[in-house]
C-alpha cells in the first residue's frame, strides 16, 4: 500500500490564558477568531484566515513553554516577501514582544530565506519568514539553521 500524501493541517497550542493569547495572535499575526468554546478553565479558540483554520489555542496549561523538554521546537509562519516580515516585526514591536535576534536574519550563511524569531505570551517560540529577500541579513548561527538554535 502506498502511503498517502500528507499536508500540514492546523496547529494546536496549549496556553495559560486564552483571552490573552487570542488577543496576541490576532493583533500580532492578524488571525481572525473563527470560533470558540468550552467553559471555565478548559476553553479553546479556533484562529485562521478566510475561514481556514490554522491555529487552535487550548487553555489547559499552568506552566511556561520549555525548550528543554521534548515537544514543539517552534512554530513557523511563511509570508511571501521580506517586506511582509518587516510589517509583522513592526506590529510585534508595538506589542513589546521579545525577539531572539535584532531584526530580520537569514536562515544560514548565504541563504536567501530569513525572518524574525520571537516568543508568544506563554514563551512559545515563533518565526515569521519569507523564502527570499534575506540575502544581505546576518546569519546568527553561521552555517547552522538560525531557526534551530534560538
Amino acid at each position: 500500500m502506498t502511503a498517502p500524501v500528507l499536508a500540514p493541517g492546523h496547529i494546536g497550542l496549549n496556553v495559560t490564558d486564552l483571552d490573552r493569547s487570542v488577543s496576541f495572535y490576532r493583533r500580532a499575526l492578524g488571525f481572525e477568531q473563527l470560533g470558540a468554546g468550552g467553559e471555565g478553565a478548559q476553553r479553546f479558540a479556533f484562529l485562521g484566515r478566510d475561514g481556514q483554520l490554522q491555529v487552535t489555542l487550548w487553555q489547559q496549561s499552568d506552566g511556561e513553554f520549555s525548550a528543554k523538554t521534548p515537544g514543539l521546537h517552534h512554530l513557523s509562519f511563511q509570508v511571501d516577501t521580506i517586506e511582509q516580515v518587516r510589517a509583522v516585526e513592526t506590529a510585534l514591536k508595538d506589542l513589546d514582544v521579545a525577539f531572539a535576534h535584532d531584526g530580520v536574519v537569514a536562515h544560514g550563511e548565504g541563504a536567501a530565506s530569513g525572518g524574525i524569531f520571537f516568543i508568544d505570551p506563554d514563551g512559545i517560540r515563533l518565526e515569521v519568514y519569507a523564502p527570499s529577500g534575506a540575502e544581505r541579513a546576518p546569519a546568527p548561527s553561521g552555517a547552522a539553521p538560525t531557526c534551530g538554535f534560538f
